[in-house]
């Protein structure tokens, strides 16, 4: 059976959480199916794949469903997924009631993590996170974020999020990363950080 996919116009990441409001009828199918699953199987799972205006992404990223969040009268729901690892599309699948497809689960080059890398990138992040929250993280706690999860809590361009996702080295995301949040925070610079602590889902979003 193929893997079930989500075509949306975002992009997610692994580690990112994402809720997630169903109301379609294939979708809503899709989903029935993923809660019918043994919770912390692959059939819990479906596949976000970024719709960009140009074409459908060939990476996506797999996401677990943790909780339906609300079950309306009509049959919408509302959904709470996580990220958990990306995938490559290699064929589409069109005799199912909802977009599925076959899939490769990819997995990062076999590399010694550049230290200098990570922490350039944590203590970019770190700054970012005490400008726009006045929050300052602890070293144990930036110790343990790898790109991936200090990319999931700043609310980046889709095309940008693509490009993390579809690099397979740790290094090189965090390097993308790094330059990334200095292009945030420069931008920072021209808000009010008042703004920027009152967005309600948590994350700090720029443009």
């Amino acid at each position: 059976m193929g893997f079930p996919l989500f075509p949306l116009g975002m992009v997610a990441l692994p580690s990112e959480s994402l809720p997630l409001h169903i109301f379609e009828d294939r979708y809503r199918r899709m989903i029935e199916q993923c809660l019918l699953a043994d919770q912390g199987t692959l059939g819990r799972q479906f596949g976000i794949v970024w719709l960009s205006d140009e074409e459908l992404k060939q990476v996506g990223c797999a996401c677990e469903l943790e909780t339906v969040l609300e079950r309306m009268e009509d049959g919408r729901l509302n959904i709470l997924t996580r990220g958990t690892r990306p995938f490559r599309l290699l064929e589409r699948q069109d005799d199912l009631p909802f977009p599925a497809g076959v899939v490769e689960f990819l997995s990062d080059d076999d590399e010694e993590l550049d230290g200098e890398a990570a922490a350039a990138a944590h203590v970019v992040y770190q700054e970012l996170v005490r400008q726009a929250t006045d929050r300052t993280l602890e070293d144990s706690e930036l110790g343990e974020m790898d790109a991936y999860r200090m990319a999931a809590t700043v609310e980046f361009t889709p095309d940008a999020k693509q490009q993390l996702l579809e690099l397979r080295s740790e290094n090189a995301r965090l390097r993308l990363l790094a330059t990334l949040l200095r292009e945030a925070l420069e931008r920072l610079d021209l808000v009010e950080r008042a703004q920027a602590r009152a967005r309600s889902n948590g994350k700090v979003r720029f443009g």
